[in-house]
């Protein structure tokens, strides 16, 4: 609950952390901050902003098999902290930081699952900017399942979809978008007989896609303030906010911005869960012509259907890439390139199949040459093609992501939060995570992939804060990971520790409930993504001649090496589950070629 100080214009918000049952007790807090409604704060004009030193806890990893033995597990929020912009919050998959222990490796070492997805991407978020404190916790709950089940189509390669089509019709269906390019239907259907009536000749195979809605995380409130706009410099130091941007001045964006603020025929494409078109720091950065709301499997361009509704983790995201030098609050990566708005996340926070598709051959086709993917396909967190239940989204995915590098999109993807090793596959035991199967302990091969990070041509991002070392949360590994960037890296330790939430990653948001506009923290491999992607983009801009695999190739060469930590790295050493051990040379399991570099990549 926020208290105006008398005679102040600094709002001091308490951390409230909910002690109700948590399915992940390992997560740490996640905090927000904003003023409240009578702040003089508004989406044309920022607010004044002093961040407060935060407090929180972490806890030891319970044993997984003693937490959850017997019952379902019900998944958190990823993305932004709970209801950290107002609103329900969603089950992202962004990396953000909730955990659930595995099962050990062979080799004797403890392995931790995060929850990648849900874990949006943030371990502690401070909101600020126009917008009243929204502090609601929602009980968990679970959508009904409705008598309309989405599946995935697959016609066999090379073929048309007009066979499969057919069969959907045949069998009591409805085909709601056809991807005759890569050879992928839509379908929906109350026949509970669907996948079996649809099988034959022309029909390869088909998965259904969609489940139970997600659960809702608790939510967690700390403390703010306002300031005031100025002249727009052109130079990114001088926007109000840059002294906060300690990510830019690591990766030496503004001796980038020397060389290349960026082209406007360089369109990156977010594909997140929309961005915010009223934003001030975005409103002449968004390409409204090229941007559309993918959920369900069909493009919908109207406007509002590609604005945020229940989470601003794309809007988030977009700022990093290419907020405006405009003298109004943050600056972005690459603040000359423009940004798409591909909205593949749902109201609950789920990116099904369908959606993902869509929005890759949305970006192909529409003139993108980047996108930023900072999920990972729901409802499994590994796809695995050696199961009928997941074969054809492996498939379908696939077939999407190399159409569209074929159409000269280079693909970037967050390696997730959940600090496991993916060179060395493990246990997942926590999938689906949409109600739509009983969760299970799977054992994960090589035959299963966390999609699209470690499909074939997409760069992997993990995470490092302001001291260059692997965030505790990033996933890693050799071979899978091609660069890092900053995601932040707040920590919260037992003991009452103070912790600053500055060391996360400031950038734009936006509250879902009032609908208004500004700036604020968030951290995880959500963020660094698009630091990746915004550096990918000023390059492409200096070198337009580069194609996708030398674009990647640029961004790995030009990245500043980082060596493996000696022996087990373990950031918070009071507590058992994060640690990781980090193999390689100048290319290694946790930063792949090195921190990524602006000014490198222009020269």
């Amino acid at each position: 609950m926020s208290t105006p100080v008398t005679g102040s214009s600094t709002w001091y918000c308490r951390d409230t952390v909910s002690r109700g049952p948590r399915p992940h007790p390992a997560r740490p807090a996640e905090l927000t901050v904003r003023p409240p409604a009578s702040s003089t704060a508004t989406a044309a004009g920022p607010a004044r902003i002093l961040v407060l030193p935060t407090v929180a806890r972490l806890q030891p990893l319970p044993d997984r098999r003693a937490a959850h033995a017997g019952s379902s597990l019900t998944l958190p929020l990823r993305g932004t902290a709970g209801n950290a912009t107002g609103g329900r919050p969603a089950a992202f998959r962004r990396r953000v930081v909730t955990r659930r222990p595995v099962t050990g490796q062979p080799d004797g070492r403890n392995t931790v699952k995060l929850s990648r997805r849900k874990a949006l991407a943030v371990a502690s978020i401070a909101t600020i900017g126009a917008g009243v404190l929204v502090n609601a916790v929602l009980p968990a709950r679970a959508v009904a399942v409705g008598p309309d089940t989405t599946f995935i189509v697959l016609a066999p390669q090379g073929h048309s979809t007009a066979k499969a089509a057919a069969r959907v019709a045949a069998a009591g269906g409805v085909v709601v978008a056809t991807y005759d390019q890569i050879g992928v239907l839509v379908a929906r259907s109350t026949n509970p007989a669907f996948q079996t009536a649809v099988a034959g000749a022309g029909v390869d195979s088909v998965a259904s896609t969609t489940g139970l809605g997600a659960a809702v995380d608790d939510d967690t409130t700390v403390e703010v303030v306002d300031s005031a706009a100025q002249q727009a410099t052109g130079d990114p130091t001088g926007e109000p906010l840059f002294s906060r941007q300690w990510d830019m001045t690591q990766i030496h964006v503004p001796q980038a911005h020397t060389v290349t603020t960026g082209s406007p025929n360089v369109v990156v494409g977010v594909l997140d869960s929309g961005i915010s078109s009223t934003h001030p720091d975005l409103v002449t950065q968004i390409a409204k012509d090229k941007s559309a709301s993918c959920i369900g499997g069909v493009a919908d361009t109207t406007e509002a259907a590609w604005n945020p509704t229940t989470s601003d983790h794309g809007t988030h995201v977009a700022g990093t890439i290419a907020a405006a030098v405009n003298g109004v609050g943050v600056a972005g990566v690459a603040p000359g390139v423009k940004v798409a708005s591909v909205k593949v996340v749902n109201d609950d926070g789920f990116i099904y199949p369908e959606a993902a598709v869509c929005g890759y051959l949305w970006a192909a086709e529409h003139g993108m040459q980047i996108t930023n993917n900072s999920y990972f396909i729901d409802p499994w967190e590994f796809n695995c093609r050696n199961d009928e239940r997941q074969r054809p989204v492996w498939i379908a995915v696939q077939r999407a992501l190399r159409y569209s590098q074929g159409m000269g999109v280079l693909t970037v993807a967050s390696a997730g939060n959940s600090n496991v090793d993916l060179q060395h596959k493990f246990v997942d035991s926590g999938s689906p995570n949409d109600g739509s199967f009983p969760v299970e302990d799977r054992t994960i091969t090589g035959a299963c992939l966390d999609l699209p990070a470690e499909a074939p041509g997409v760069v992997t991002v993990s995470a490092v804060g302001p001291t260059r070392l692997k965030s505790y949360y990033s996933s890693y590994g050799q071979g899978v990971v091609d660069v890092t960037a900053p995601g932040g890296d707040t920590r919260f330790r037992t003991g009452g520790a103070v912790s600053t939430s500055t060391d996360a990653v400031l950038s734009t948001t936006f509250n879902t409930v009032t609908k208004t506009n500004g700036w604020g923290y968030k951290q995880g491999t959500s963020m660094a993504g698009p630091h990746a992607a915004g550096v990918a983009a000023l390059a492409l801009s200096a070198h337009p001649d580069l194609t996708p695999a030398a674009l990647a190739t640029t961004l790995e060469r030009t990245a500043e090496a980082l060596p493996c930590p000696a022996g087990v790295y373990n950031p918070v050493p009071a507590l058992s589950g994060y640690e990781a051990t980090c193999t390689g040379g100048d290319r290694n399991g946790f930063y792949g070629a090195g921190e990524v570099d602006a000014y490198n990549a222009v020269r």
